[in-house]
């Protein structure tokens, strides 16, 4: 699961990821081959195509999918890829608003099977701009927690390269950013000797909704159900936890 949320930390959702390898492969490589498409196979050139391989690498994607993946993209191997990004509006159960991310190269395929899902698992289909708005791109870098690593270490290594925020988020730490400023944000953090998980663009919502263990169920089953689509790429919530409510979660 893309987007950020601290539920995507839970117990729950590592287990329905570590279930679906496979799943998150396909997905990591058609970013790879989107990157190397629009940015060339360069890497020193081409800072989304470095996101991109990093993040495939820390999933385990093995080092000849990825080196194929780049070179698909960028056209380098005889194939072509022609993927569309389209985004979808709707609402969870209890009013919670999703924002389902599709990159595709089917449409028609994409559109009929998110409202499937949708219909099926609790959701409505919402019209365009009703739940967007309560959402805005950013740059979202994900530190993983080290002994000795503090979130002011982070802070500081960030506050001048056009950070907005460093959360604690149980696991890791979060820094936002203006998308255009994730880069130098990234960079910023190596420079200061500071490793990180992942850097992407990412929809934050403005306004989060606590939620009960039972609406939160609820809402995972659909977004895993989402998940399922080869076309559904990234899903992004307003979704929050209470410890409470994430402790019961994990218990389970």
């Amino acid at each position: 699961m893309s987007g950020h949320s601290k539920w995507a930390t839970t117990k729950h959702k590592k287990a329905i990821i570590d279930s679906r390898r496979a799943k998150s492969f396909a997905k990591l490589i058609k970013n790879i081959e989107v990157a190397a498409k629009m940015g060339g196979a360069d890497m020193s050139g081409n800072p989304t195509l470095v996101d991109a391989v990093q993040k495939a690498k820390k999933t385990s994607v093995p080092n000849d999918n990825i080196d194929r993946a780049i070179k698909r993209g960028a056209g380098l191997s005889g194939e072509s890829i022609d993927y569309t990004t389209i985004m979808y509006e709707g609402y969870g159960p209890n009013g919670v608003a999703l924002l389902i991310e599709c990159l595709t190269d089917n449409k028609n395929r994409a559109a009929a099977e998110v409202r499937t899902l949708m219909t099926r698992n609790g959701g409505t289909m919402a019209d365009p701009g009703s739940v967007a708005y309560n959402f805005a791109r950013k740059g979202v870098i994900v530190v993983a927690k080290t002994d000795g690593l503090s979130e002011d270490d982070v802070l500081g290594a960030v506050l001048d390269a056009g950070a907005e925020e460093v959360t604690d988020e149980g696991e890791t730490f979060e820094v936002i950013t203006e998308a255009s400023d994730m880069v130098g944000a990234r960079t910023a953090l190596q420079a200061a000797g500071i490793d990180y998980d992942s850097a992407d663009a990412a929809f934050v919502p403005s306004l989060k909704v606590e939620v009960d263990a039972d609406t939160a169920r609820k809402v995972f089953r659909l977004i895993d159900a989402l998940e399922d689509s080869d076309d559904v790429q990234n899903i992004y919530s307003n979704l929050d936890l209470t410890p409470e409510v994430q402790a019961e979660l994990e218990a389970e």
